[in-house]
């Protein structure tokens, strides 16, 4: 007797229950504001509902995170224009590490959405260059340049976040989401 739709409908549940969380903090890493990371998170979700039985037997968590990739990119693509204030930001306390997160995510904010993209998926997601590229739909050359262009230009806008940025560490607890 084959799986039922139950079962089908189960393992999706239990999948976004498991999932969900590190899925958000990574969708918030690529477009750095929590609503539109939610809504994101939630058309990623629902278009893996929709293909979850071809896609539960492969990795799912692989699939949603290069619909949420994607679909950022388009969304930033059909939304192109700077929001300037009047007023400047608050300045912050020197907390070194509260600081060091919010150099860091106004940081990756100045990047172009692949350089982005590039930056998550290879340091926060710890994907390899090969998977890095499929994600993405690109070639492994192009992930390569993004992320050299990427790691470059952070260090000329925030030189004083380390000699080297590109360490896993350092976006993986410089960047958490709240729930």
């Amino acid at each position: 007797m084959g799986p039922t739709a139950t079962d089908g409908r189960d393992g999706y549940v239990a999948f976004v229950e498991n999932h969900q969380h590190r899925l958000l903090r990574a969708a918030y890493l690529i477009c750095g504001n929590r609503h539109q990371a939610e809504d994101l998170l939630q058309d990623a979700l629902l278009k893996l509902a929709l293909r979850w039985t071809s896609v539960r037997e492969g990795d799912p968590a692989a699939y949603v995170r290069a619909i949420l990739y994607r679909d950022a990119v388009s969304w930033w693509r059909r939304r192109r224009r700077e929001w300037l204030s009047a007023v400047p930001p608050e300045q912050v306390a020197h907390d070194r590490d509260g600081a060091l997160r919010l150099t860091l995510h106004d940081a990756l904010g100045l990047l172009p959405p692949r350089q982005r993209a590039v930056l998550v998926l290879r340091y926060y997601e710890d994907l390899t260059e090969a998977a890095t590229a499929e994600a993405l739909g690109v070639t492994v050359g192009t992930v390569k340049s993004q992320c050299h262009a990427a790691l470059r230009r952070l260090r000329e806008v925030a030189p004083d976040l380390t000699p080297h940025p590109a360490s896993p560490d350092d976006l993986a607890t410089g960047l958490e989401v709240n729930p």
